[in-house]
């Protein structure tokens, strides 16, 4: 009989421990509403031998811990769902180019060793652009490097010109900006005869027209290495800058969520300009006003007004929902942004309340430029297009995007040379060419 006695208890504790282990498992995989109607006791365990408030502290912690371990496996499952959508749209691509008809396997198979390649061409990218950080100057007539700077110990990532002098402002993931002085002797422009076409489709252009500023020839043009000013004030990568009217003072965007005033002269820092919740992403001043514009991550660019020297005020733009890649003004009272919501906004400085035209793409949109004369927004798109469109919304025309012209991989940003006979606007991309183009803007405003 004891031993019978002995059996039972053993068995009722390891049935109790089984339920306590059941009744764990079942909490794991509970809603919060099912946790908080759990008996305490069932949940503790009944021979703990901790305080009750320790008990109940440890629940409370276990408990945001499995939350914070929910909220991963929710996210990890989102990000699987974005890796095999791209893999499949990878695979498609790859069954359009090899005109094969390939099964399920075969596109896993495939779909993988592309990304695999994506992947490596990615970081081979990477490393080549971030290894030389130069900046080169160009002659748009002989498609040859006139200058290149190499002051810097990290990317370039944008250039702006002097207004009045031959100086250079340039910004960089070395958390600074340089301002260097370049000596050159341009040649004159000469006029060429107008061969594109414009119109709403594609615009149609000769190869003389397009300067490819492309390949590795600045090995035998004059290099600068020190800059005359260097404007150190951020913790994080400088990814924009511009000089503000007048050229005396400078203004850079970084990653460390502000922007920066500076005095070129003196290079002392005037205004650190904050109140952008995540990284900005672009700066623009106007041309003629004491005004700047900034954009950020955090869906908002922001204006700046420093008409005013005793007065410093700042208006907030809420009108995208993703990342502002870039906002610029326009002459008058206009600002126009992009953005990675795939639409681009003009707005009013008079009144922010909502844009008063909207154009929707139907890709990301990267840093965009307006011709400031005739009005037109020139928007390079991630999907290699570049679009050309009027103030109100209207859709002028599309650059060529074939294998002869335009853009092999993303276009990054596009800036209009209004006052070059032969190439009126610019475009850079992911493929590292620098492409110029010859756009008939009457032709383009007339056909409107």
């Amino acid at each position: 009989m004891p031993t019978e006695s002995a059996s039972c208890s053993t068995a009722r504790q390891a049935k109790q421990k089984r339920k306590s282990h059941s009744l764990s498992i079942r909490r794991t995989n509970s809603s919060e509403q099912e946790r908080t109607g759990l008996p305490r006791d069932m949940l503790e365990g009944q021979d703990s031998k901790l305080p009750s408030s320790v008990r109940s502290t440890l629940l409370e912690l276990f408990g945001q811990i499995e939350r914070e371990f929910e909220n991963l496996y929710i996210e990890n499952l989102e990000l699987r769902r974005e890796i095999d959508t791209l893999n499949e749209r990878l695979a498609a691509e790859g069954q359009a180019i090899d005109g094969a008809e390939l099964s399920k396997g075969q596109l896993k198979t495939k779909a993988s060793h592309s990304t695999s390649q994506l992947s490596q061409k990615l970081k081979t990218t990477y490393k080549a652009s971030t290894s030389k950080h130069t900046a080169l100057l160009w002659s748009i007539e002989m498609a040859k490097c006139l200058v290149k700077y190499a002051g810097h110990v990290g990317s370039v990532n944008s250039i702006k010109f002097h207004p009045s002098e031959q100086l250079a402002l340039t910004a960089s993931g070395d958390q600074t900006a340089h301002i260097w002085r370049y000596a050159v002797q341009l040649p004159t422009p000469q006029p060429v005869a107008d061969t594109s076409i414009s119109g709403e489709d594609e615009i149609e252009c000769s190869d003389k027209d397009e300067p490819d500023l492309d390949g590795d020839v600045s090995s035998d043009c004059p290099t600068i290495r020190v800059p005359l000013t260097s404007l150190k004030s951020h913790q994080g990568v400088v990814i924009a800058a511009d000089w503000l009217v007048g050229g005396k003072q400078a203004v850079t965007a970084s990653w460390d969520r502000t922007a920066n005033l500076y005095d070129v002269e003196t290079s002392e820092l005037v205004h650190s300009l904050t109140g952008h919740d995540q990284e900005l992403t672009h700066c623009c001043t106007h041309p003629t006003q004491r005004l700047v514009v900034t954009s950020s991550r955090d869906t908002t660019f922001r204006l700046w007004d420093f008409r005013d020297p005793s007065i410093h005020s700042v208006n907030v733009f809420q009108g995208h929902t993703d990342t502002v890649t870039s906002a610029v003004f326009t002459v008058g009272d206009n600002v126009v942004s992009g953005s990675d919501d795939r639409t681009v906004k003009v707005w009013d400085l008079k009144n922010m309340r909502s844009p008063i035209a909207t154009i929707r793409t139907d890709s990301a949109i990267n840093r965009i430029n307006v011709c400031v004369g005739q009005k037109i927004i020139a928007l390079p798109h991630d999907n290699r297009q570049v679009r050309l469109f009027d103030m109100s919304g209207v859709r002028l025309a599309r650059l060529p995007r074939s294998s002869r012209q335009g853009h092999r991989r993303m276009v990054c940003c596009s800036a209009w040379g209004e006052d070059h006979p032969v190439c009126n606007l610019f475009t850079c991309g992911f493929d590292r060419q620098a492409i110029g183009w010859n756009i008939n803007i009457p032709a383009l405003l007339q056909e409107k």
